[in-house]
């Protein structure tokens, strides 16, 4: 099918699915994994006295503005001696999903949720991610929480993990929650509805900002990537957003990455294998020593994530609107993360970019695979049954996990050219402010500020350096391909 015949976002759809396919990914849900879902009726359900109630604390979800598969709740209460108590809780999808099913079978397969704008491929069935094992409002699920002690240094004293009934007050979203914190915006209506949500948002973000200051304080990386979506009115795509970094986000990702810690280690302790996703430290770490040098700063000889941290604080204070694009640069340094397996006592890889040594992905058991696996370790250790996985088992999901990841990335990253070439489809011959964002052998890549998109300079000479700014013309789109093609302005 030629890309001129597209008419828009059904036929996005359909390259999706293709390009799912083509990455080794499972579009659609098997027939057994359909039977299966027919067979459960209500949201998962358990006698056993060691699940705690606490149906009655004011829980909240914070997500996108259109998420329906909620993995996690929050909440947090101020303790006499001045220190916080959090509690994080993540849905039970275990209890409804059980190792070895049909419906187990599809999400190891894929083992992640992938996204795109026109069409989401959830790991497991809506009925599950967006109800039955979806922390929704106003139901009571099942949940496995990790509480956690914060002190007023920002480090986590104590924690624990139980099993526990929870539910969700308020569903809020990032955007309008950080407004409100930022005082932009009145509190959303779902908040408001809520005695002591409002303080009890201003204390979860209080928390939250100083874990943040102490994880940069010890090195923790900040970066500033450009993750573009589309917006659509019927089938036409209206604009390409960038979706924006914000208080909001950054309590959940503070939260998630402290309860993400606190369950490693927690595994650890009982003596259980993990399945862990770690970052090694950059073995390219002489070329991101080079590239620093070329804005004349030095880093030294040896990978030091505080030093890589301040550089780039340091980079994006001076140039901002290039960071993203040095941002890029030096991920792509660093190297992508992988699922490892770790065992009690052995020494931990670590996770360089977040700074923290101990890292299991356990909080999205409905969108992510590893979090599936690591829940069902933990409740092994809780319920004293016996392990669930052999180490073998365990070494067979990490690189698989990591395989499928990279490849679900993929598929998310093709659709987002095509969406662009969709959108730029009637604007040929247009100029556009752009930068020089990389260089290859086939020749020249440029990215456009508005909309955020990036495409090839095919009138390629080598005059053309990275992080240079020059004016370009859109001379070619081709939306099954995901191709943008742009020309130099003399």
């Amino acid at each position: 099918m030629g890309y001129k015949h597209f008419l828009g976002r059904s036929d996005l759809s359909l390259i999706a699915g293709q390009a799912m396919i083509e990455r080794g990914l499972e579009p659609e849900f098997s027939r057994a994994a359909l039977q299966e879902l027919k067979a459960i009726a209500h949201a998962g359900q358990d006698a056993d006295p060691r699940v705690v109630d606490m149906t009655t604390w004011l829980w909240c979800s914070i997500d996108n503005d259109d998420s329906r598969d909620l993995d996690q709740l929050t909440v947090a209460e101020k303790q006499a001696d001045g220190q916080t108590k959090v509690w994080v809780a993540v849905a039970d999808v275990d209890v409804l999903v059980s190792k070895g099913s049909a419906l187990d079978a599809h999400a190891k397969h894929n083992t992640t949720s992938v996204y795109t704008s026109t069409r989401i491929f959830p790991m497991l069935p809506d009925r599950l991610c967006t109800d039955l094992t979806s922390l929704n409002p106003h139901q009571e699920r099942l949940a496995v929480v990790v509480e956690m002690v914060i002190n007023s240094d920002a480090e986590v004293t104590h924690s624990q993990l139980y099993r526990a009934k929870v539910h969700n007050k308020a569903k809020l979203a990032y955007d309008a929650i950080s407004d409100w914190i930022e005082g932009d915006e009145v509190l959303p209506d779902a908040a408001q509805a809520v005695h002591g949500m409002a303080e009890q948002l201003l204390l979860q973000d209080a928390v939250a900002q100083r874990l943040r200051v102490r994880r940069h304080d010890h090195g923790s990386l900040e970066f500033e990537t450009l993750q573009p979506h589309a917006v659509f009115e019927g089938e036409r795509v209206v604009a390409i957003r960038q979706q924006v970094q914000n208080r909001a986000r950054q309590l959940i990702e503070e939260f998630m990455i402290a309860a993400n810690t606190c369950t490693a280690q927690f595994l650890a302790h009982h003596g259980h294998a993990s399945l862990r996703r770690v970052v090694r430290s950059p073995e390219r770490w002489q070329r991101i020593v080079t590239l620093a040098a070329t804005y004349d700063e030095h880093l030294p000889a040896e990978p030091d994530s505080s030093a890589l941290e301040a550089f780039l604080a340091k980079r994006h204070k001076a140039d901002p609107l290039r960071f993203p694009d040095l941002s890029l640069i030096v991920v792509k340094l660093m190297g992508s993360g992988e699922y490892v397996v770790e065992r009690a006592n052995s020494e931990a890889i670590g996770h360089f970019g977040l700074s923290v040594r101990d890292y299991t992905h356990s909080t999205a058991p409905n969108r992510r695979y590893p979090d599936l696996v690591t829940q069902r370790m933990i409740k092994s250790v809780l319920m004293d049954t016996p392990a669930p996985y052999s180490s073998g088992e365990l070494e067979s999901l990490a690189l698989h996990c990591t395989q499928q990841e990279d490849a679900a990335r993929k598929v998310e990253r093709r659709m987002r050219k095509s969406e662009s070439a969709l959108m730029l489809a009637g604007h040929i011959g247009q100029v556009f402010e752009a930068v020089v964002t990389g260089k290859t052998p086939s020749g020249t890549w440029v990215r456009v500020f508005s909309p955020p998109v990036e495409g090839m300079l095919t009138s390629y000479t080598s005059d053309h350096e990275v992080g240079e700014f020059l004016r370009v013309k859109l001379t070619h789109t081709n939306v099954e391909q995901g191709f943008i093609d742009f020309a130099a302005v003399h």
